[in-house]
């Protein structure tokens, strides 16, 4: 089996363990209120969180991606971040930051000023005509993923016929484009809730092992406690835990090199679990 990798901050990583990246929302809105940290205080102790729980990766946003979520300027976006990204740089340089964000301004003042590891573009590149040529240029790894639209708008463009060839399609053409422009690592996330019904998002997730076995690249999933889990459960993102651990044991099963998450003990238990369930290569 090829084992994939990626490169955190000058050090080769084997992805033979899935690694758990833990999100610290910078923001007022998201659609998880347990995520979102507006204070120094809930800031440190979101990281010490993370951290101690077995987090690897630490993802930071400042703009809120939930479906009809409002603007923010980019202005506002890094005044959310800045403080965040400074805090980490100084109180915790060897740990592997990554930002989420469509902006290439933001991407490089994150990665040339506090030393961020990589960039979480929830719009490909589709939102920002210089993000793969900044993101190339800083040599940090890119994660990939699919979307239509905005955060705003994303949800009126769900007429796919074929949502997997979709998204596979997309992935191979973009992966073309970021490989002529010198970009080495690039993961790939099919976007879970983003511009998918709730029906769509399932026939996605039944055929991941179908996109970890085309492509090369390793694999992240997004879905904790998305409305993929709760809509279809008749619950809130609250009470979606069980159903966050449950898809994400799937996916650990099925291809995902990486969890992106807001509960980081419980995905990191999945790893440990699904780890004895498949076997060794």
């Amino acid at each position: 089996m090829n084992v994939k990798t990626i490169n955190l901050k000058g050090t080769l990583r084997s992805l033979d363990v899935p690694l758990i990246m833990g999100i610290l929302n910078a923001t007022p809105d998201s659609f998880y209120a347990g995520s979102r940290q507006q204070d120094e205080a809930a800031v440190v102790r979101r990281i010490e969180a993370i951290l101690n729980e077995g987090g690897t990766l630490i993802d930071v946003g400042g703009y809120s991606s939930r479906p009809d979520a409002d603007d923010v300027s980019e202005a506002d976006e890094w005044a959310r971040l800045e403080p965040v990204l400074r805090r980490l740089m100084r109180d915790y340089p060897d740990v592997p930051v990554s930002v989420d964000t469509f902006r290439s301004a933001i991407a490089r003042r994150a990665v040339e000023e506090y030393g961020a590891a990589m960039i979480n573009d929830i719009s490909g590149g589709s939102l920002d005509e210089q993000m793969y040529a900044t993101v190339a240029t800083l040599g940090v790894p890119y994660v990939l993923m699919h979307m239509r639209g905005t955060p705003r708008t994303m949800q009126q463009f769900t007429d796919y016929d074929d949502v997997v060839e979709a998204v596979m399609m997309y992935f191979a053409s973009e992966l073309r484009t970021l490989r002529r422009l010198g970009v080495a690592d690039i993961l790939l996330d099919p976007g879970f809730g983003f511009a998918k019904t709730l029906e769509q998002n399932y026939t996605l997730m039944r055929a991941l092992s179908e996109f970890a076995d085309r492509f090369e690249e390793p694999l992240l999933v997004g879905i904790s406690r998305k409305s993929m889990i709760y809509r279809l459960l008749g619950g809130t993102p609250d009470d979606s835990l069980n159903g966050t651990t449950v898809l994400n044991t799937y996916a650990l099963m099925h291809g995902a090199s990486v969890l992106r998450v807001h509960d980081v003990r419980a995905a990191v238990e999945a790893v440990r679990i699904t780890r004895q369930l498949i076997p060794s290569e």
